[in-house]
This record gives C-alpha cells, structure tokens and sequence, in this order.
C-alpha cells in the first residue's frame, strides 16, 4: 500500500509504502505535552519504505525536546509536522502523522494511546529501532 501525505501548504511531502497492506493502521495518540498541544498521532511500518520530500528546506523548522533524540520537522509556512525522524548508530528511522496523510479512509485508523513518560534515552532508542520505519530518504536536507 502507498501512503501518500504532506503538510497543509505541501512544502514536505512524503510516500510511504506500507508492505505488506495493512487491514488496519496503528494511530499511536501521543501523551507528551507537545504532542497533545499539535495533535500529535503517528504511524510506522519498520519493514516500510519512507520518502521525504521537501520543496523548500529554507522554510523547515526543526524542534527536539526532552532527551534530544527525536526531529520534529515542521513547516514554518503552514505550522504542520509530518515527520518526526530520529539518527540511530547512523542510520535514520521515522514516524508520519496520521493527520498529514492524502489518501487513507480514517476508517482504517486504529488510534490507540501512547505514553513514553519514564522511559529513559535507550530504551526509547532501542523501541524506535524495533518499530519505527527504518528506510527513510529524504530529497533535501533538513
């Protein structure tokens, strides 16, 4: 299944190849207090292919909080964060908002709480590692 997505004015835009489809998409609802101030909702497919598109990566913010080991990428035209992204060993893994996404019925969300609170930087690592997408290109750096 390809997931296409982007931020409100499409200066990030993203592809997602989900393999195998899925019969429904986890929607993990975030419990950190930026992600419940944004209406933070994200997905992964380890076994995923994540394509990340940037028209203008002048007009990229990028915020990190907390441990510092997770990018938020977020649009300073339009304000909308589509892709969080996080360096591990050298490689780099990624979530999408649920939110950002073209062309998913939201009937297919499966949107569940997520609360990160105690966890310390490794072990959070090592669950991005385990469940975020771990093929992730990005067209521009931002």
């Amino acid at each position: 299944m390809q997931i296409t997505g982007s931020c409100h004015c499409a200066n990030i835009r993203f592809t997602l190849d989900w393999l195998p489809a899925p019969a429904e998409i986890p929607a993990r609802a975030c419990g950190c207090s930026f992600c419940v101030k944004h209406g933070g909702v994200w997905t992964s497919c380890p076994a995923g292919r994540l394509r990340v598109s940037v028209s203008r990566p002048q007009r990229v913010a990028h915020y990190e909080f907390g441990t510092k080991t997770a990018r938020f990428h977020v649009c300073r035209d339009c304000g909308i964060t589509p892709v969080v992204t996080s360096l591990i060993a050298g490689r780099l893994y990624a979530v999408v908002s649920v939110n950002a996404f073209d062309n998913v019925d939201v009937a297919s969300l499966r949107r569940i709480p997520a609360s990160f609170d105690g966890e310390g930087a490794a072990d959070r690592l090592t669950r991005r590692q385990r469940n975020w997408i771990s093929t992730v290109e990005f067209d521009a750096l931002t």
